[in-house]
């Protein structure tokens, strides 16, 4: 693969949410990763099951190795992938790896220099570490679920994207190559343990901030960044779709002004909270007055910080999105393009995700088993291969 981490091999104990996430990551950027996958089980009923199921664009890149890690020479075959790769990713509860037999000290005893990868929602320690969890359990603990959403509504879930995503999956990337590159000096590897409490907490970095020198309220809907001010936030227009106000500063809100043709006197008082549902409420009425289209026409790729509120099928289809290829769409199936950009070692969309055990034989013979011992793990159960095996 190209990209800068073509040289750098991650094993990815499958599961769900960040960690996959985390080794799309990873696989974008190059890396080969190796997810180790269960046994195929009966046909799907649907619903939650499929939903699960290893095969959507955060499993993209991977290549599959199907083994039965309750039996100790599944385990066995796993720990002799880990003995040549740089990175495990795993995202059981604590204490789970270590009953499969694949926990840190194990590992390291094979592999020293192995970067092993820990993903939950509340960390591997605390009194909440064995807790069952989600998204919006770990960012209410850190205090960003409660910023979100209007002030006389519950707070209102930003999808999943600041614990699992920001919070969780990006946490983990930053976390295992700061250690990889640490490792380059040390020779030695370590644990990362990377919590989405911990990280949903560290993305509040800036209102924690802005609150301590008195510049933010902790309650919703009262600050300048969470929709109440009038000069950051999303508006509807005459045909019912809604773009989005980010005028800040003081040059682009007089640009915003200007453009709009709004010289009521009111509008000057910009920084005055007292003022900003007044001021609101008439930008409203002013945003109501054009269509979508017709406001684009007027303030894209001004300084006013405008832009349209786009949906998930239009998104691709933007002009700036298209220019960047920020999207891309292999075999009809549109989703975001590897990121960010490099000019030395670009990366390059890798493959769709893999149908369980198609790299079984392969990898597992890469590993330094016989086509025997392969075909003896195939026949007693404890491993399956997609596909015939030479």
């Amino acid at each position: 693969m190209p990209g800068p981490l073509s040289h750098v091999t991650v094993i990815e104990l499958a599961g769900i949410g960040p960690g996959p996430f985390a080794c799309m990551m990873l696989a974008d950027l190059g890396a080969t990763v190796i997810r180790i996958d269960r046994l195929p089980g009966p046909p799907s009923k649907g619903g939650l099951e499929d939903l699960m199921r290893n095969d959507s664009i955060v499993d993209r890149g991977r290549r599959s190795v199907s083994v039965n890690m309750k039996d100790p020479r599944g385990v066995e075959a796993v720990l002799r992938l880990m003995a040549r790769a740089d990175i495990l990713v795993e995202g059981f509860r604590p204490g789970v790896a270590e009953k499969l037999g694949l926990g840190p000290s194990v590992c390291h005893a094979r592999n020293p220099r192995l970067i092993y990868g820990r993903m939950t929602g509340w960390g591997q320690t605390g009194p909440l570490a064995q807790a069952a969890g989600h998204d919006i359990n770990y960012i209410s603990l850190s205090g960003a679920l409660h910023a979100m959403g209007e002030a006389d509504r519950p707070p209102a879930p930003p999808l999943n994207l600041v614990g699992d995503y920001g919070g969780g999956g990006m946490l983990l990337v930053v976390g295992v190559l700061a250690a990889l590159a640490e490792a380059q000096r040390s020779g030695k590897g370590q644990v990362v343990d990377a919590a989405m409490t911990d990280g949903a907490a560290l993305l509040m970095a800036a209102p924690y901030g802005l609150m301590t020198k008195g510049f933010w309220q902790d309650q919703r809907q009262s600050n300048f960044l969470d929709g109440a001010a009038h000069f950051y936030g999303t508006y509807e227009c005459a045909d019912g779709r809604y773009v989005s106000i980010g005028a800040i500063e003081p040059q682009f809100y007089k640009q915003l002004l200007a453009v709009c043709g709004i010289d009521d006197p009111q509008f000057q008082h910009q920084w005055t909270p007292e003022e900003w549902p007044a001021l609101r409420s008439k930008l409203e009425g002013v945003m109501r007055q054009r269509t979508r289209d017709e406001w684009c026409a007027l303030l894209e790729g001004s300084d006013a910080c405008f832009a349209p509120v786009l949906s998930m099928a239009e998104a691709p289809l933007h002009p700036h999105n298209q220019a960047r290829g920020t999207f891309v769409a292999p075999q009809g199936v549109s989703q975001p393009a590897p990121a960010p950009r490099f000019d030395r070692t670009p990366s390059e969309l890798p493959p769709p995700a893999p149908t369980v055990g198609a790299h079984t034989g392969e990898l597992l013979a890469h590993a330094g088993l016989g086509p025997e011992d392969i075909r003896a793990l195939q026949e007693a159960g404890v491993i399956h291969i997609a596909g015939a095996f030479a």
